[in-house]
Formats: C-alpha cells, sequence, structure tokens
C-alpha cells in the first residue's frame, strides 16, 4: 500500500510493532526492509525519516490482513 503525507514517522513506528505478521517498506531501489526489526526501524529513522517531519510517500507491504487493517485504522484517524 502507498502511504502519502506521513506525519508523524515515531508513532507509525508503534502501529507497526503492534502487527503481529511481517511489515515491509519497500524503498526506492527496491529493497525491502522489515519494520518489525528494530534495527530496520533505528536505520529507516535516521535515513529516511530524520532527513524531514513529514513523509511524502512510502510503500509499505503487510503481509496479514489484520495488520494492513491495523495501518488503515491508524492513517484514517491521523
Amino acid at each position: 500500500m502507498k502511504i502519502t503525507n506521513l506525519k508523524d514517522p515515531k508513532e507509525f513506528l508503534k502501529i507497526l510493532d503492534e502487527c503481529k505478521g511481517k511489515v515491509e517498506l519497500i524503498t526506492a531501489d527496491g529493497d525491502r526492509l522489515n519494520l518489525k526489526s528494530k534495527l530496520c526501524q533505528i536505520i529507516s529513522l535516521d535515513t529516511i525519516f530524520s532527513s524531514t517531519t513529514e513523509i511524502p510517500e512510502l510503500e509499505i507491504v503487510a503481509h496479514e490482513l489484520e495488520d494492513s487493517k491495523r495501518i488503515m485504522e491508524y492513517l484514517t484517524r491521523a
């Protein structure tokens, strides 16, 4: 799923921590970062999220339907 205008990356990562299955961030180069991994979260925060307070666009893959719903619910509230 493509996510646009993510305003609070740290809160978004908290939502991802609640997910049961694998959640991946697809980078511009096509690499897949496992966002359930704390190491990948740190790398993401340091490289992608620290460059700006608002992220214009991300591509996320949630492998469990329940996790996709959780992410969508967060995005509609945010």
